[in-house]
């Protein structure tokens, strides 16, 4: 990992490190024990492999007649069990914290419904056509180099998952089985390129970075001709190391050359999200988020501020808070995709089947707990997660249930399960 979680003071401020999975749990060392070994050998001992299971379902009282829950990505099948994801990561840790030369990488293979929505076109977009689809989650080499100040410079290159914003793909990351809006519509989620973290010094780090554009590849597997960039920085253990901040903006044109022609390649979306995590004591902790969106050839905007709570009511069981405004200034952010393939389809650039809103300001308001007791026994993680969700439009348009009503009452679990 590349960042390390005592710069992530809440379960919510994960995404702003450059995270391999399941860190502090249990692992599997592949080629067993360092004790006794050097060089190449003890490089190996550090490689691990972990596994894990979820699944859920989120049930819709209003049962919409397409059988979707509008503005729902991972559970967005109503009244449906189903498996989200089976993942396996295979990877070699590097520990930014010692100044010398590392290597490292990650390999993270995912079957599920989630696969759906993080492709990147030309590598397994067109794999599998069914609800349960495949895709490589990771698959990046990692650099540590003493480079520049004592705390080095951190890179990663390959395919990588999006750092901006508080949720994570990884569902042992974030408190809700669902997501906000705003982690699903307003930041990226999956990347070819590489990203970089310069420790400035044990409170600042700046990143940047370079990719092809948000889940897209090279040549034709690319919706336009050009790359796109991140820039950033991240404030570590102010107010007596119980506050981090940190700061992600990325430009570049993400609109499809068969949407809007060659004028694709310089009309520029930019994203810019901000989040704060405060630890007000052991067991409470505070998360805010603010998002802005801006897409030239689009002409559309979105804003939007996430608020999450947790509590920490025993060691096993937690609370979780989430709520949200969100705005979609035009109607062309927040939008329902109508089969297994559409949301892909909608990044190269196809006409798919959707189902879409007028200008809406949403609120949406989450609650729910988190069971997380320690088996033992081998099992590095088990989560069972209860959650009951209110969605309304706030300026009386009807987006939800088939365009009916203004507002939309979900509830649900999810388990997960990890080796």
């Amino acid at each position: 990992m590349i960042c390390k979680n005592a710069g992530c003071l809440s379960l919510f401020l994960v995404a702003g490190c450059f995270l391999l999975p399941s860190e502090g749990l249990a692992q599997v060392a592949v080629f067993g024990s360092s004790a006794g070994k050097s060089g190449f050998a003890e490089w190996l001992s550090g490689v691990t492999l972990v596994g894990q299971i979820e699944g859920g379902i989120m049930a819709n009282p209003a049962r919409p007649d397409n059988g979707i829950n509008f503005g729902n990505f991972l559970a967005d099948h109503a009244n449906q069990v189903q498996l989200n994801q089976l993942e396996f990561t295979l990877a070699k840790a590097i520990d930014p914290s010692k100044s010398e030369y590392q290597i490292g990488f990650t390999l993270e293979g995912l079957y599920g419904s989630d696969a759906r929505y993080y492709h990147l076109l030309g590598i397994s977009d067109r794999a599998i056509s069914d609800r349960y689809q495949v895709i490589p989650a990771q698959a990046h080499i990692d650099l540590h180099l003493p480079w520049l100040t004592s705390g080095g410079l951190d890179m990663q290159a390959g395919i990588l998952q999006a750092p901006m914003g508080v949720e994570t793909l990884d569902p042992t990351t974030r408190p809700f089985y669902t997501l906000a809006y705003t982690s699903e519509y307003s930041v990226p989620f999956q990347h070819v390129g590489a990203m970089f973290k310069w420790h400035v010094n044990t409170t600042v780090d700046v990143t940047f970075g370079v990719d092809t554009g948000n889940q897209t590849t090279f040549g034709k597997s690319d919706n336009n001709h050009e790359a796109a960039g991140y820039f950033g920085f991240n404030l570590n253990g102010l107010a007596g190391g119980k506050l981090n901040i940190i700061e992600l903006s990325r430009v570049g044109p993400e609109n499809a050359i068969a949407v809007l022609g060659s004028r694709a390649d310089g009309q520029m979306r930019y994203w810019n999200d901000i989040n704060a995590a405060y630890q007000i004591s052991d067991k409470l902790s505070v998360t805010g988020e603010f998002n802005y969106l801006h897409d030239d050839g689009l002409r559309a905007d979105t804003y939007s501020f996430v608020s999450f709570l947790s509590y920490k009511v025993t060691p096993s069981l937690t609370f979780n808070y989430r709520g949200e405004i969100y705005r979609d200034n035009t109607g062309q952010f927040v939008v329902s995709f109508l089969n297994n393939t559409a949301y892909m389809g909608a990044i190269a650039g196809a006409t798919v089947p959707a189902e879409f809103a007028p200008p809406t300001t949403y609120g949406a308001l989450t609650l729910g707990v988190t069971y997380k007791p320690d088996l033992g026994h081998g099992v590095r993680v088990f989560e069972i997660r209860p959650e009951i969700r209110f969605d309304r439009s706030l300026n009386g348009t009807t987006p939800f249930n088939d365009g009916r009503n203004t507002g939309m009452f979900t509830f649900g679990m999810d388990g997960v399960l990890g080796f």
